[in-house]
């Protein structure tokens, strides 16, 4: 027997022994939302600590252009905005606590770009699969605006999610895969250092459970 199925039988005997679940990310999820906070690298890893988010997809949304390649859209040649698709399980995090780690994993007052990386299709955007989430993300931003939180106007768009595209394989789980080249870039973007200065100590971008 080898040692990958004795190991998966091993942990079956041991649910039904004690009677807990077994569960992956992917079931469990059973909404999605989407957001643009730059570059797709950061967005994705930062949404991926959070309990109760699934597989993150990192790829572009917002633009009138079919299939566009990272190339194109980092080269300002569609209408996209780098883009993360967060599958999610609402009993564990709600959408709420999605847009409150949001804000804190970017500048959502730079309507020109994001840290180092210029340009449209690197700014602030929630895009929301319905109603509720079009209403609880219009809701965001105005307390956001109030908060005066920021020292410019917050230019985050709130736009109905349509057209999402997966950028190529490389890009996904970019922080996995490259750890050392991935954290050199966030470093030197000012990301981190940016964040930890406007939120001072609170910037905290998960939750252990839903609230």
């Amino acid at each position: 027997m080898n040692y990958s199925l004795k190991n998966n039988l091993a942990t079956l005997a041991l649910a039904i022994t004690f009677g807990f679940t077994l569960t992956s990310p992917a079931m469990a999820a059973d909404k999605v939302a989407y957001f643009a906070g730059g570059c797709f690298w950061c967005t994705e890893a930062d949404f991926e600590k959070i309990d109760g988010v699934g597989d993150v997809i990192s790829g572009f949304m917002g633009g009138t252009e079919p299939d566009p390649s990272y190339r194109d859209v980092a080269y300002g040649r569609t209408t996209h905005r780098e883009t993360v698709k967060v599958p999610y399980d609402d009993s564990k995090v709600s959408y709420q606590q999605l847009l409150s780690a949001f804000w804190r994993m970017h500048d959502p007052s730079d309507g020109k770009g994001s840290f180092v990386d210029r340009g449209r299709h690197y700014s602030s955007a929630i895009f929301y699969a319905d109603a509720d989430q079009k209403r609880q993300a219009e809701g965001a931003v105005a307390a956001l605006k109030k908060s005066s939180k920021f020292d410019h106007p917050i230019t985050t768009e709130v736009a109905k999610a349509e057209g999402f595209y997966a950028a190529e394989g490389y890009h996904q789980d970019y922080y996995k895969k490259a750890p050392t080249k991935y954290k050199y870039y966030r470093f030197r973007s000012g990301r981190d250092q940016f964040i930890n200065a406007v939120w001072k100590g609170d910037n905290k971008v998960y939750q252990s459970s839903k609230r």
